[in-house]
């Protein structure tokens, strides 16, 4: 029988689900059957919303009573072409010179698989006087419509919040043992569409070439920077990710350009706030509104987690297995700790994430096993630190 207390197995049979987002493959099936034989109760849940594919996932909670120490993460993963190059079966879960391969070994199966292993190793020492639940998400990766925000709705109406989150994320740069998240910036996408008048390009007084236009929008939006960014915060980047008129012949003024731009922002502003700033910085450059149109779409405000309880149980456990001092860091993209942070105090702490999302996804065997060790620190002091404050043995 497989020894549940080891996170390879399981990290192996996890990335053997080719859980593309939103096909589930398996994954939480193989999930649920371990954390069942360990006395989890599993509640497997499927949310669904028009125009959007249906996502399976699954809440899971060890003990009745507080505190709760909850775990959240997610099994779908982004796709692995055949074509893509890998030099190992991206849904093999082979152990090459200590290394995992697969999609998902870093972001963030390997992660999963570790917590499990760490609550099977802390029950060896008894049942802790409190709870344990996870929140394991199919829609991660995908748009995030039907996966942790709508499994936070159900359990904050069947069941007690949890006392603090730890998001399984790849979070450390180059080393297990780097870095912390306390916190993410905001997103915000937009698309800028200018106006013209299509016309020949020999007759330029008989059209309106947007293009020239569009130029002077965007250097009005790139100029100058939006803010300084803040003591916990990298300034606000907006990014240009694509311009298109659409246009295929070079004899054809266009009739319009489409930009579209992304800004990772900080607490300087909120996404209100942010979009006022975008127009205004428009209007002064072009002040006839129908001369072009913006819509924005934001998928996350920024957020920071002052440094308490659940960061400290961090840092000790990571500094004494691994000797590194991690830095608490707000950088990188959105995750699902932008949901889970109105529920109660939220961290990401995981695997190296260098390799997640490229060819030949990976994480090392002795990280796997040292993610477990921290793991299982972190909730036996977690534990130990709640009793202790209760006064309960």
């Amino acid at each position: 029988m497989q020894d549940l207390r080891d996170p390879l197995p399981l990290a192996q049979a996890l990335l053997r689900c080719p859980s593309v987002t939103p096909n589930d493959a398996g994954a939480l099936h193989t999930l649920q059957q371990v954390l069942e034989r360990i006395g989890f109760t599993c509640t497997r849940l499927v949310f669904s919303e028009p125009g959007t594919p249906d996502v399976a996932n699954l809440y899971a909670r060890l003990g009745t009573r507080g505190p709760n120490f909850c775990f959240a993460g997610h099994t779908d993963v982004v796709p692995a072409p055949p074509s893509s190059g890998w030099s190992h079966d991206p849904f093999g879960g082979e152990v090459v010179d200590g290394v995992l391969y697969g999609r998902g070994a870093a972001d963030m199966k390997g992660a999963i698989a570790a917590f499990v292993a760490a609550v099977a190793r802390l029950l060896e020492q008894g049942h802790p006087a409190g709870s344990i639940s996870l929140l394991i998400t199919g829609d991660e990766e995908g748009p995030a419509i039907n996966g942790t925000r709508k499994l936070l709705d159900w359990v904050s109406r069947h069941d007690t919040a949890p006392d603090m989150c730890l998001v399984g994320e790849p979070t450390n740069p180059d080393a297990l043992g780097d870095m912390i998240k306390i916190g993410r910036r905001g997103s915000l996408s937009g698309i800028l569409t200018v106006h013209g008048t299509q016309g020949h390009v020999a007759y330029p007084h008989r059209a309106d070439n947007p293009l020239p236009r569009m130029l002077a929008l965007l250097q009005a939006l790139t100029a100058t920077p939006l803010d300084k960014g803040t003591a916990d915060f990298q300034p606000s980047n907006l990014e240009l990710t694509s311009i298109d008129t659409g246009n295929t012949a070079d004899n054809v003024i266009p009739g319009q350009v489409r930009v579209v731009f992304n800004v990772r922002f900080n607490t300087f502003y909120t996404a209100h706030s942010l979009e006022a700033e975008i127009r205004s910085r428009l209007a002064k450059v072009c002040p006839d509104p129908a001369r072009y149109s913006l819509e924005t779409v934001c998928s996350g405000e920024p957020f920071l987690t002052p440094q308490g309880e659940l960061s400290a149980l961090l840092m000790e456990a990571i500094s004494t297995l691994t000797g590194r001092t991690p830095e608490l860091s707000t950088s990188g993209g959105t995750s699902d700790a932008r949901f889970i942070r109105h529920l109660c105090p939220v961290a990401e702490f995981g695997l190296v994430g260098r390799s997640m999302h490229k060819v030949d996804e990976h994480c090392r065997v002795d990280d796997l096993e040292t993610l477990t060790q921290i793991y299982h620190r972190v909730l036996s002091r977690f534990f130990q630190i709640r009793c202790q404050a209760a006064g309960t043995p």
